[in-house]
């Protein structure tokens, strides 16, 4: 390496010394529009064959499609749409001419309420005859 160096200084290729070390290279106006020219007509080539390859699988789908319509028809099988849309339409007309409303929740504080329950020794109180029920309310007091 030093021997290729000692040779370039004395042949007075200072400019190409600093490239050989990894200097910067001089930018030339020309190349870097052709290179910028060269990429956009890449960039344009990629968007090309892109929405090519978009148009042939949407042909390849429409055909597809024919050919599901054809055997729905031939069967008479409906599409899922048109089944969820019937579903809906029947749903809809059923509640029109509906007087009454859906049920709302019972808000809280009105209706069915469960009363506490009561403690344990009032239960036991309840079942037992007069003299044992007077017993546990001596018990109780103390």
């Amino acid at each position: 390496m030093c021997v290729c160096v000692c040779v370039c200084v004395r042949a007075g290729a200072t400019k190409d010394m600093g490239n050989l070390m990894g200097g910067g290279e001089e930018k030339d106006p020309e190349k870097e529009e052709e290179k910028r020219k060269k990429e956009e007509e890449r960039q344009e080539a990629l968007r090309q064959q892109e929405e090519e390859r978009k148009a042939k699988y949407a042909k390849m789908e429409a055909e597809r499609e024919n050919l599901r319509q054809g055997i729905r028809d031939k069967y008479g099988i409906k599409k899922k749409e048109e089944k969820e849309a019937e579903a809906a339409a029947e749903a809809e007309a059923a509640s029109e001419g509906s007087l009454t409303r859906p049920k709302k929740a019972v808000p809280a504080g009105c209706g069915d309420e469960e009363e506490e329950d009561p403690g344990l020794m009032e239960t036991v109180m309840k079942f037992l005859p007069g003299p044992l029920n007077n017993v546990l309310d001596m018990f109780n007091k103390k």
